[in-house]
């Protein structure tokens, strides 16, 4: 297993990304102060019942993420209602998300 950390600066904030990474599988999410974006190993619905803004990040097994550099070019697509609360819509470019949740 290997951990990756990348910030990103946005107009609003810093965010911070983690990667975990196995031999095939990552687990990548991106965190600001407000909640935080990820892959879609993450379940949205139980974020929403401890009360945290998350959205889920387009990744397929045939295009997953798979690094924190490509994270910024991806969707949004899947938002719970904490996330939405911050404007976060599905669709929406993931460098914009970044920017409502630092």
């Amino acid at each position: 297993m290997e951990v990756y950390t990348k910030t990103f600066q946005t107009p609003t904030g810093q965010v911070e990304g983690v990667q975990v990474k196995w031999p095939g599988f990552s687990i990548l999410l991106v965190a600001g102060s407000k909640g935080f974006l990820a892959c879609p190993a993450i379940d949205v619905d139980a974020c929403q019942r401890y009360d945290v803004a998350v959205a889920i990040v387009e990744s397929t097994p045939d295009k997953p993420i798979g690094t924190l550099d490509r994270f910024p070019n991806r969707k949004v697509i899947k938002v719970n209602e904490k996330a939405k609360d911050l404007g976060i819509e599905e669709s929406m470019d993931v460098s914009d998300a970044f920017t409502l949740i630092a």
